[in-house]
């Protein structure tokens, strides 16, 4: 065992995890606060998702709610699912 050098002492290390958790978690929460956006995901068929999607576009217009298609994929059986975004009110 000669010329193996001794473990480093793992305290300064696990506080150090421990305090980047602290961060991390704090801030998810402040992230949700900052992020002001209603969302809602639909699960459609085509037709019904192109319909869907402009009744928001209708309902909150773009240019005063933000809204948007955040995300969408095409499911088996032409399935679209896809997420409405769009800020609560508009000022």
């Amino acid at each position: 065992m000669a010329g193996m050098r001794p473990l480093p002492p793992l305290e300064g290390l696990r506080r150090q995890i421990e305090r980047r958790r602290r961060e991390e978690t704090k801030g998810t929460a402040n992230r949700i606060r900052r992020d002001l956006f209603v969302r809602e995901t639909f699960r459609l068929d085509r037709e019904a998702a192109r319909e869907k999607a402009r009744e928001w576009f209708k309902a909150f217009p773009k240019a005063a709610y933000w809204t948007e298609v955040e995300s969408w994929r095409q499911l088996d059986g032409d399935e679209i699912e896809f997420t409405m975004r769009r800020l609560p009110t508009a000022d």
